[in-house]
């Protein structure tokens, strides 16, 4: 029987009534296991007055309410991670070690909400002139927006709303219609915690429902996370629109490997980051930049590894790899494989024709690896977004980034080396927004801000930690002058001697 998600407007679910219902499937079957409400430009409108009615006394709220929530919250997500892993599993498509692997992420973020008490502290200057202060403080936005991808349909609404409701502003989420149904788990285990009816809202839908946020005008502020020719859309459209925006976009994330690094952990960490939740996150290494005489031996070494690379249903423990999200990109994937020899690249493992036994209807792909790709071919320059990794080759360290920061992306970056100078220069000229050393996937922790350069951010604030605050609230100076007690007019008398 085919499961019903619908929005939750006001602290409730509210089913659908526009009419038109997209299709979620199980991409280990391909059967289409749910239908998923798509909003109307008036379902919108009604999640944001909710938020707006909520605003007025949310906004105006102590910490220590905001913070008791936030517990809360923490301990109820902290367990249910399992059940939420497995909506993930089932819609996605990942395994479930990886699923859990993004609810502890997004965890992060809620527990650096739990802390927003000190990430909320002012500034005051004191007798700036003569019995003049000034107070710098921080106050929210109102109602925000959060639009999120499919990839991580747990973790980037908690990189979002969590910190959002933790500064004062209320929320409209607007997540994948791929991926729906932890969303609505999150937003129901919030109420559970005590948030408030309609500081937390889900709406699902397709492009009606985004531009209706983006052209909102009740609406202050929009996250988003996906491609970049729609983080481009997004920051245009609400921008014109006067809102605040962060729009992240796509990535082609390099490895930069010397000679003199260990072949083996580079190895390692080249089929983690690149195949890993089979490719579909904007941070998997995509491009491994092999320096000097190594190239040959390092594609071996990845060769061998992802050979034996299990891949299977999400809910099988076995299965280390799963299927890509839809059988339509899948072979969006498989076309940048089978046309890359044309293109010059030597494919060394074709994963086009996999599938798995008794799962034949499954979105399945497997681990494609090109070597020797020019700068020019189709597989370098589009963001894939599935588990194809691309080996270039560069004479020298200053090729190999030269080569990075001619890229339009700058999301992540990493290099391995043993030598701490050749890393000290890395890090200061790579154009990126995240470098890792020794790292293959740079994902800040909780408390410092993720996000990239050039075509992988529009607007100036990164998401989350410190970035992430500044973006849900406004800053406001106050400057006060009071006249001394000693001062008061004849006839009143406060208790001062007027003797100094």
């Amino acid at each position: 029987m085919t499961k019903t998600v619908n929005h939750w407007i006001g602290g409730k679910t509210v089913e659908g009534a526009s009419g038109n219902w997209g299709p979620v499937t199980d991409p280990a079957t391909g059967a289409v296991t749910t239908r998923v409400a798509l909003a109307s430009a008036e379902e919108v409108d009604a999640a944001v007055a909710a938020a707006k009615a909520a605003y007025a006394t949310w906004g105006t709220s102590s910490l220590a309410q905001r913070t008791g929530v936030l517990f809360a919250y923490r301990a109820l997500l902290d367990a249910h991670r399992d059940e939420i892993a497995a909506l993930i599993t089932a819609e996605h498509g990942k395994v479930h070690s990886d699923a859990l692997g993004e609810v502890a992420r997004g965890l992060e973020i809620v527990e650096l909400a739990c802390g927003i008490t000190v990430q909320l502290k002012g500034e005051l200057s004191t007798q700036v002139s003569s019995r003049v202060d000034v107070a710098a403080i921080r106050q929210p936005l109102g109602v925000v927006a959060g639009i999120t991808p499919f990839n991580f349909p747990a973790m980037v609404p908690m990189w979002m709303f969590p910190l959002a409701i933790a500064c004062g502003n209320t929320f409209v989420l607007k997540p994948s219609e791929k991926d729906p149904s932890a969303a609505n788990l999150l937003a129901e285990l919030a109420s559970q915690a005590g948030l408030p009816d309609g500081v937390l809202n889900v709406v699902h839908g397709d492009k009606v429902a985004v531009d209706a946020l983006l052209e909102h005008p009740d609406v202050a502020a929009v996250s988003f996370v996906g491609s970049t020719p729609i983080a481009r859309y997004i920051h245009t459209t609400a921008s014109a629109n006067g809102k605040r925006v962060q729009a992240l976009g796509g990535a082609k994330n390099h490895m930069l490997v010397l000679p003199d690094a260990d072949l083996d952990a580079a190895a390692d960490a080249a089929v983690s980051a690149a195949y890993g939740s089979a490719g579909e996150r904007c941070m998997a290494i995509s491009a491994v930049v092999a320096v000097g005489a190594i190239g040959d031996e390092l594609v071996e070494k990845i060769r061998e590894r992802a050979e034996k690379i299990k891949i299977g249903p999400g809910d099988d423990p076995a299965s280390e790899m799963g299927p890509l999200i839809t059988a339509a990109h899948r072979d969006k994937v498989a076309s940048y494989v089978t046309g890359a020899a044309a293109q010059g690249a030597e494919v060394v493992l074709d994963g086009t024709g996999h599938t798995v036994d008794g799962y034949e209807n499954g979105h399945w792909i497997g681990l494609s690896l090109l070597d020797k790709v020019s700068t020019d071919s189709d597989a370098y320059r589009d963001e894939i977004f599935g588990p194809v990794l691309c080996v270039l080759r560069a004479d020298t360290y200053e090729e190999g980034v030269r080569l990075i920061n001619d890229s339009p992306f700058g999301n992540g970056t990493a290099i391995f080396t043993r030598d701490g100078g050749a890393a000290r220069r890395f890090q200061l000229e790579v154009q990126a927004g995240m470098v890792g050393v020794n790292v293959p996937i740079p994902v800040p922790v909780g408390y410092h801000s993720f996000g990239g350069w050039k075509d992988s951010l529009f607007g100036d604030h990164h998401i989350y930690g410190n970035d992430g605050v500044h973006f849900y609230t406004r800053g406001k100076v106050v400057t006060t002058r009071w006249p001394d007690p000693s001062e008061a007019p004849a006839g009143v008398d406060l208790g001062f001697p007027r003797n100094h």
